[in-house]
């Protein structure tokens, strides 16, 4: 502690510089932390982008066969009200065909990249094939301009809550379920179909081969 001139005592030089940095300690502390929460924000913005930029251009895997625990079960079932035609749905009203379950999203390339093999599947001679199109993270507005300009008349239904998704196991369109005349889950794919593959699985199931 030193004294002032007029007898008052004052502070010490190492008190001020004290002081002084206690002062300019406290302001660079909001800054420090304000920048850090910035930062924090644009490290997650990126990552969000580049998971949506991931499942928009996810790779088409035509031939690639997932596990999954529904295989060789009942499908989970499947009712609603299409958002094309308006017409009420109900899984089961396709017992007796093979059903391809595809969920997709208009925004996803691959999903765009596979709709001419949905197309080829679903209109295959003898009428025992169809598919049946849930959304996956997509409003009924974007899929329902999709379906009329790309073609495909089934049955495609909203999934608002996740709920169908959730119920088949899917993580990210395109993501598809092969399903025997009895409802029964043959195979999984991940990725975006092939026609004739899936012609081949149905032959194969028909005549009591192997699936895989």
């Amino acid at each position: 502690m030193s004294e002032r001139s007029d007898g008052q005592p004052g502070l010490s030089a190492a008190g001020a510089a004290a002081g002084a940095g206690a002062g300019v300690g406290a302001g660079v502390g909001p800054r420090r932390r304000r920048r850090t929460a910035l930062y924090s924000a644009l490290a997650l913005g990126l990552v969000m982008t580049a998971f949506v930029g991931v499942l928009a251009t996810r790779k088409s895997a035509m031939d690639r066969q997932a596990r999954s625990p529904l295989l060789g079960l009942v499908a989970p079932p499947i009712v609603g009200t299409g958002i094309v035609d308006g017409a009420p749905f109900n899984l089961s009203s396709l017992l007796g065909k093979y059903v391809l379950v595809n969920f997709f999203a208009s925004w996803c390339i691959p999903c765009q990249q596979e709709q001419p093999q949905l197309v080829k599947f679903a209109t295959e001679p003898g009428g025992l094939t169809a598919v049946v199109g849930v959304l996956f993270s997509d409003t009924p507005g974007p899929a329902k301009a999709f379906m009329l300009a790309n073609g495909g008349t089934w049955p495609v239904l909203d999934d608002p809550d996740g709920q169908l998704a959730l119920s088949y196991g899917v993580r990210g369109p395109p993501e598809s379920y092969l399903l025997n005349p009895d409802g029964i889950v043959l195979a999984k794919f991940i990725g975006g179909v092939d026609a004739d593959r899936l012609e081949q699985l149905v032959t194969e199931a028909s005549s009591g081969g192997s699936s895989s």
